[in-house]
């Protein structure tokens, strides 16, 4: 897939005020600083459509960006160790759930995760969660570039035997990815354009 255009349309925290036109979404999300902002940038070849910052935590609503005027990439707030009140927190993992659950353009979430450490409590509890609600979900696997091929495939099988041996009869699709050089861009966009292809008569 070539992405000839990608645009910001809104950003809210009510999934009532999301876009109601019927284009199949992809939601990104994972646990804060995991280089999510980044990895969009790359993926749409847009420098700055989602905005990338030092401080863990700032997106902290729901960002819809039309892509090639015929599919949404939904940027949703990371979970665990944002810098914000636990207040503000508590808001918007409930407006994370209310999305997940209640958005029928939804076709496929994105686990972002960072290769680089063993598999985390957070991550695992939210694929089952999202596993358990019926979901369809792939996990990306988030800056690659900094492991050695050994250690990189070492942390990638680590994270297979973790999921297996789990709640997981298989390990749901996964895409290892680097903002930096653009590894598996290519490889993620393909997979994007085969659901759409898929469900084109779905969303007529």
């Amino acid at each position: 897939m070539k992405i000839n255009s990608a645009e910001f349309v809104i950003s809210n925290q009510d999934v009532s005020k999301c876009p109601t036109n019927r284009l199949p979404e992809y939601a990104f999300i994972g646990r804060s600083n995991v280089g999510k902002s980044s990895l969009i940038n790359m993926i749409t070849d847009y420098k700055n459509l989602a905005k990338t910052s030092g401080r863990p935590g700032k997106t902290q609503l729901i960002n819809h960006f039309l892509i090639n005027k015929n599919w949404y990439l939904v940027d949703l707030p990371g979970y665990g160790y944002a810098r914000v009140s636990k207040s503000s927190k508590a808001k918007f993992q409930k407006f994370i759930t209310k999305y997940f659950e209640q958005r029928e353009q939804l076709v496929c979430g994105f686990v972002l995760v960072d290769v680089r450490h063993e598999p985390q409590k957070i991550d695992l509890e939210f694929m089952e969660y999202l596993g358990e609600s019926g979901i369809p979900f792939s996990i990306i696997f988030t800056k690659a570039d900094k492991l050695k091929p050994n250690a990189l495939d070492r942390n990638i099988d680590l994270y297979k035997q973790v999921l297996l041996n789990g709640i997981w009869e298989e390990v749901p699709p996964y895409f290892v990815t680097s903002s930096s050089n653009k590894m598996g861009r290519d490889e993620l966009l393909a997979y994007i354009d085969g659901i759409n292809q898929s469900m084109n008569n779905d969303f007529k």
